[in-house]
């Protein structure tokens, strides 16, 4: 009897802000933030995003810094 099929080890995910090519997450750059921000207005988790922890927590603060400057909404308005 077979086990059950496991997945490979070494595949690596692809980190968004890498893809990208940025060097730093700028609160200006709403097209791009809009990547990590949830239908509903969320923050996207790390580990859906695929972020380190350093960029995750600028990312986090480049969100808010562009919801308190009225870029991005605080939530969806559509229900």
């Amino acid at each position: 009897m077979a086990g059950p099929q496991r997945k490979p080890l070494n595949k690596r995910k692809i980190v968004p802000v890498k893809a990208v090519r940025i060097a730093n997450v700028d609160y200006k750059d709403t097209a791009t933030l809009r990547k990590f921000i949830s239908e509903r207005g969320k923050i996207r988790a790390r580990r859906v995003t695929g972020l380190s922890v350093q960029d995750q927590r600028k990312v986090a603060i480049a969100v808010k810094n562009a919801r308190e400057l009225a870029l991005l909404p605080y939530t969806s308005t559509a229900r």
